[in-house]
Parts: C-alpha cells; sequence; structure tokens
C-alpha cells in the first residue's frame, strides 16, 4: 500500500507543480521525510492523511483506491492492472537491491 501512496502522492505533487520541500513544509516534515512517503519506504503519510488531502484537494479514499481496471482507447479493460504490475517490478527491484547491499557487505569484509 505505501508504494501505490507513494506513485499517487509523487503523481499529485508534480500535478500541483510542487517540489518535495514545499509539500514537507506544508507537513511540518523534513524533505526527507515526505521523499520516503513518496518512494513507498514510510508509512508515516498516514499520520498526515488529512493534511495531505488538503493540499491536493483531493478526499482520502482518493488517495486510498486502487484502480483495478485500465481502459484503453477503444474503451476496452486491459487484462492487466497497473497495480499489479508495478507491484511486480518493484519486488523485482527489491529483491536486486537486497542482493547489492549483501554484495556490498561482503566486499567490505575484505
Amino acid at each position: 500500500m505505501n508504494v501505490i501512496v507513494g506513485n499517487k502522492l509523487k503523481i499529485l505533487r508534480k500535478n500541483k507543480r510542487m517540489s518535495q520541500e514545499e509539500v514537507a513544509d506544508f507537513l511540518h516534515i523534513s524533505q526527507s521525510a515526505y521523499a520516503r512517503m513518496e518512494s513507498g519506504e514510510s508509512s508515516s503519510w498516514a499520520n498526515h492523511i488529512l493534511r495531505i488531502c488538503e493540499i491536493f484537494e483531493i478526499i482520502p479514499e482518493d488517495l486510498l483506491k486502487v484502480e483495478h481496471k485500465k481502459q484503453d482507447l477503444n474503451g476496452e479493460g486491459f487484462s492487466t492492472t497497473t497495480a499489479h504490475l508495478s507491484g511486480k517490478i518493484i519486488e523485482e527491484y527489491e529483491e536486486r537491491i537486497k542482493e547489492l547491499k549483501q554484495t556490498i557487505r561482503d566486499l567490505k569484509k575484505v
């Protein structure tokens, strides 16, 4: 869920033409704390959900809603969801990151 919300936060922020620092200031948190929300590393967005909704002029349901079906130009639904594909890609990258971190730890021992 953090990744889904994080992606939405990034899109909403860019649509408002705001920087991460501007949103962070409004939430009274550091820019790095906000960046962790956008990247899906932090669930602290839940503590700030009302302020986030105020900034982006949305309701909490809009932030939490998972889109299950996308429509193509002819109005026909795609068989896979954007969220599902994104989740798979993120899982692959997270696994690769774990492998690289282990490699770094191993190299530091030498």
